[in-house]
């Protein structure tokens, strides 16, 4: 069975209001009704100890002043009689009942010298009454006592006024205290509304949804919580749509980047199959057909390359590495590149500076660097520069090329991303992957790679890494 939200918190409140009214109201009345009670018997137990001092120190006026008391007490509605040791009346001032009827305990404890005070009485009197009685005690000898009754009718009526104020104040109470839970209540449930149609809107797609949120309360930290998960999934699907689009570019340009090459063999081997090629072209040919598988090849590795970095199945091997001789040896692998396209690589390091890294994938993120900073550069230069700072072997290249967007800088580190799209028969990092693989490798050794641009004016990558003690 379903029961909504409102109507439990309505319950719960109402619930425990009435149970702390109900408990209140009776311990309240109980309080009240041993009060009043308290007070008349207190009250009659005041008055015998009166009349019983007065008739002692005069004995000889005892009965004028039984009278003069009788008429005092009877205008407070208080009977008095006395009694002797066999509990017969000897004067009484209202009283009708000729002899009191009086347990074994209560004439125990009179004879004692021990005050009786019976709060509510029902039976041995005409009506329902409170008395007291009061021994008295000559020569340390018991030789009666006195009762002082007054009806219980008086006490009751103050009894039975306070419960009917105390009852009309309970409903009054209890109305305003459910009005205040029917208003909280719908309150906190608007609030668990609003989240809960967020969090439909969030399931169909909707990620610009936002509640309200403050400090207030557990709710307003959820509605918090609940836009930093809304922020983080736009995030996300954000980055899922710009992935999927990437991929999306990169199977266009791996499609079409396998299609030209294989085209290109298939077209030289079906030549040399139907002697459709000339003899003298024959070499240029096969050089031709060499050429584009190398290029399918490094397509294929550098796909290899990264997944076996993303999934930590490269191992490396760290050792101490000259880095004037290892700049020195990209140099010379890229010089023929840089003439190409009419560039110079200059070598700044000084013989003693040595990195901590492994040789085979340090070398490959120098020349990945490099090839793309002669990729973009044309007429220029190529600087590659190795120092040592205070924990760090520091590696700078920087290029005299076109530079970077400031909107694409973020970008370049991404698997797919291509700084220039259209540049699909480019001969290094042509896929998009070559810089993202770089990171990968910068990241395993425990280094860092950054680069600064400025539009026309070229590019500077400044990677660093720990030295072997700070290992």
């Amino acid at each position: 069975m379903k029961i909504k939200y409102l109507y439990q918190q309505l319950l719960s409140h109402f619930s425990v209001i009435v149970i702390a009214f109900l408990l209140l109201s009776l311990l309240f009345s109980h309080y009240v009704e041993q009060f009043v009670y308290d007070s008349k018997t207190e009250e009659l137990a005041t008055y015998g100890e009166t009349i019983l001092r007065d008739i002692q120190a005069d004995q000889r006026n005892s009965n004028r002043i039984l009278q003069s008391y009788g008429h005092v007490l009877n205008g407070r509605d208080i009977q008095y009689s006395l009694f002797d040791e066999k509990s017969a009346i000897i004067y009484s001032a209202g009283i009708k009942t000729p002899l009191i009827e009086l347990s074994e305990k209560e004439w125990h404890d009179i004879k004692n010298g021990e005050t009786v005070i019976v709060k509510q009485d029902f039976k041995r009197f005409d009506e329902a009454v409170t008395f007291v009685l009061l021994p008295y005690i000559h020569n340390r000898q018991f030789i009666g006592g006195i009762l002082l009754t007054s009806p219980i009718k008086g006490s009751r009526e103050v009894v039975s006024q306070m419960n009917t104020y105390l009852i009309v104040t309970t409903f009054i109470a209890l109305a305003i205290s459910l009005l205040l839970s029917w208003i909280l209540s719908t309150f906190h449930v608007s609030r668990i509304k609003r989240l809960q149609l967020a969090t439909s809107a969030v399931a169909q797609g909707d990620y610009s949804v936002r509640i309200p949120s403050s400090d207030f309360d557990e709710i307003s930290e959820l509605a918090g919580d609940f836009n930093g998960m809304v922020e983080k999934l736009d995030a996300s699907m954000d980055e899922i749509e710009n992935l999927e689009n990437r991929r999306r570019q990169f199977m266009a340009d791996v499609s079409h980047e396998l299609r030209t090459p294989l085209t290109t063999i298939r077209g030289i081997i079906e030549g040399l199959k139907n002697n459709m090629i000339p003899e003298s072209e024959k070499v240029k040919g096969l050089q031709l057909a060499t050429n584009e598988t190398m290029r399918l090849i490094r397509l294929v590795n550098e796909n290899l390359d990264y997944e076996k970095i993303r999934s930590n199945q490269v191992t490396l091997i760290k050792q101490d590495i000259q880095l004037v001789e290892l700049l020195g040896i990209i140099k010379d692998q890229l010089d023929g590149v840089a003439e190409e396209r009419s560039n110079e690589i200059i070598v700044t390091a000084d013989p003693d500076v040595l990195v901590f890294a492994d040789y085979d994938r340090l070398t490959q993120i120098l020349i990945n660097i490099t090839k793309n900073s002669i990729q973009f550069t044309e007429n220029g230069r190529i600087y590659l520069l190795g120092y040592t700072s205070a924990s760090n072997c520091v590696i700078e290249i920087e290029d005299t090329g076109i530079g970077i967007d400031p909107d694409d800088i973020e970008k370049i580190w991404s698997r797919f991303y291509k700084a220039i799209v259209s540049r699909t028969t480019n001969p290094y990092g042509e896929f998009g992957l070559g810089l993202s693989i770089v990171k990968s490798l910068v990241m395993m050794h425990n280094g860092t790679i950054d680069v600064t641009s400025a539009k026309g004016k070229g590019t500077k990558f400044i990677l660093s890494f720990p030295l072997q003690n700070e290992n």
